[in-house]
């Protein structure tokens, strides 16, 4: 007994030492070395390597080359002995006639898929969700789904085929109700709903993604409740199902104003005509214009600069907002 008394007296300044006085901070975790994380997750890791090692290679490399966009690059010459002219190639961007025509053109073109394109996935994904036979919906989804498989060229193949004025299956069926055919493909005016409604087509489908698998986190029980107290199917999906997908929607929005001014060049480029370039022409065709054909690759660099420093200022004020209004953001 008087051992354990003993033992009981020598143990106490230890525990005493062991436990932090009143308003002490307390002794922080000690961090595992990074070889251990990695070992421990190296399985993970591996499954991440491949692309960790394509955005290396093809995005994070091919930054250095930017520095042309300072020069007045010559292929003979090299990155290190072509002439450098500073600020001049942007100079000549914001001073030509043409730049108020490609800023007007884009972001029309920008805001138009902002107001319409973006929206439409959310859209599809809710009338999904509303789907209860399994079949049906898998079957919507797959039909949905194949427009995202084809590029660009076969689907502006497919609208040419319909639309074309020489035998056009579009214009045919106008023609034999007593119409005059339309030109689709070489009218200014009917450039960017076209533009519109082939993105939409193509890209709506597979965006919806996202948002179903968003909506499979949704408590099924808050329907219940919800229905218990009366609401309908509309009050239920403004109240429960909309907050439910806010932060998805919020971070795709965010992300989706980073490419504010990145089109893409393939699809327009196979819309362009000389009837229908002064509203179709845009920063990413210009650039191929200006770099490929023209072989002004210091120009065009400098170009694509301009557009990557507005999608990062943008991404970052977006981000920043979406931060003060008390949601997640991206970072």
């Amino acid at each position: 007994m008087a051992d354990s008394v003993s033992d009981a007296r020598t143990d106490a300044p230890v525990l005493a030492a062991s436990i932090p006085a009143a308003g002490a901070t307390p002794l922080a975790p000690r961090k595992k070395p990074l070889g251990t994380i990695l070992w421990r997750y190296r399985a993970l890791y591996l499954m991440a390597l491949p692309g960790i090692v394509y955005f290396l290679v093809f995005k994070y490399l091919p930054m250095g080359g930017l520095i042309i966009a300072f020069q007045d690059y010559k292929p003979f010459l090299g990155i290190m002995d072509s002439p450098w002219v500073g600020f001049e190639h942007f100079v000549r961007l914001f001073t030509q006639d043409t730049f108020f025509m490609l800023l007007r053109n884009t972001l029309v073109l920008s805001l138009l898929l902002m107001a319409i394109s973006f929206p439409v996935p959310i859209i599809l994904a809710l009338l999904l969700n509303e789907l209860r036979g399994k079949f049906f919906k898998r079957s919507v989804q797959t039909i949905i789904y194949l427009p995202h498989f084809m590029s660009w060229v076969i689907v502006v193949s497919l609208f040419y085929v319909m639309l074309t004025t020489d035998g056009g299956a579009l214009n045919n069926l106008i023609v034999s109700l007593g119409g005059e055919p339309v030109g689709f493909l070489t009218d200014p005016d009917w450039l960017r709903p076209m533009y519109i409604f082939q993105h939409v087509w193509r890209t709506a489908g597979w965006g919806t993604i996202v948002y179903l698998a968003a909506l499979t986190a949704v408590d099924m029980s808050l329907y219940e409740a919800a229905e218990i107290d009366g609401a309908n199917r509309w009050k239920q999906t403004w109240h429960i199902t909309l907050p439910a997908i806010r932060a998805t929607i919020i971070v795709l929005f965010i992300l989706s104003i980073g490419d504010f001014l990145e089109l893409g060049f393939e699809h327009m480029f196979l819309l362009l005509n000389s009837m229908n370039r002064d509203v179709g022409e845009i920063f990413d065709t210009f650039v191929y214009t200006a770099g490929i054909q023209n072989g002004q690759f210091g120009f065009a660099t400098a170009v694509g600069l301009f557009k990557g420093l507005v999608g990062l200022i943008l991404v970052i004020g977006m981000n920043s907002l979406a931060k003060r209004l008390g949601e997640e953001g991206v970072y």
